[in-house]
């Protein structure tokens, strides 16, 4: 996770690995989605798991489903 700075709305980075089509380099891609976070429990650095669900807001169509490991 990002961001947690808003109030109960997280901003999580996601990472994906794919090859260059012409030089066949191995490149990292990311997105960043905004998830709900209703009970605030998430915090900077922490591995979470989203879903998606209906368009809470503008940017916000993804869920906290649950926090995977908790930031040292």
């Amino acid at each position: 996770m990002v961001s947690a700075k808003m109030d109960k709305t997280v901003v999580v980075q996601v990472q994906r690995t794919t090859r260059h089509r012409l030089y066949g380099r191995v490149i990292r891609r990311s997105n960043k989605f905004k998830a709900h976070d209703e009970k605030g429990e998430c915090a900077r650095g922490d591995r979470v798991r989203i879903g998606e669900c209906r368009p809470l807001s503008k940017d916000k169509h993804w869920r906290v489903l649950e926090v995977i490991s908790k930031a040292r």
